[in-house]
């Protein structure tokens, strides 16, 4: 299967168990992998064949940015969500990594793969 990758989306958003990181939003950074097939889109060069993944980036980013969930797990379900309801995308891998959530760590993050179910 094609994939589409889409790295380092950087979003903000309230993440987190601590009280204190329920005050304000934090950077997080996301990763998507877009499995689709994308034989027809290479062979038309047409954008009607193609998955719209500015479409896609623009949904996570704004799913995420009014957001509130305490775990990076959840949202990267969420964010699974969002591809898979896009058409064309078969199946998704997402990274969601929260920058400084670690001391001495540059992150922490979490890597699903979720698959449109029939």
């Amino acid at each position: 299967m094609d994939r589409i990758v889409i790295s380092g989306l950087n979003v903000r958003c309230i993440i987190g168990v601590g009280e204190e990181e329920r005050r304000e939003r934090q950077d997080v950074l996301i990763d998507v992998s877009l499995y689709a097939d994308l034989e027809k889109a290479g062979r038309s060069d047409r954008f009607e064949d193609a998955v719209d993944y500015r479409a896609i980036k623009k949904e996570i980013m704004k799913m995420a940015e009014n957001s509130s969930y305490y775990l990076i797990e959840a949202l990267a379900e969420a964010v699974a969500g969002v591809c898979l309801g896009h058409p064309g995308v078969a199946r998704v891998s997402v990274r969601v990594e929260k920058p400084a959530a670690l001391r001495f760590a540059r992150s922490v993050g979490v890597e699903i793969t979720r698959a449109r179910t029939p």
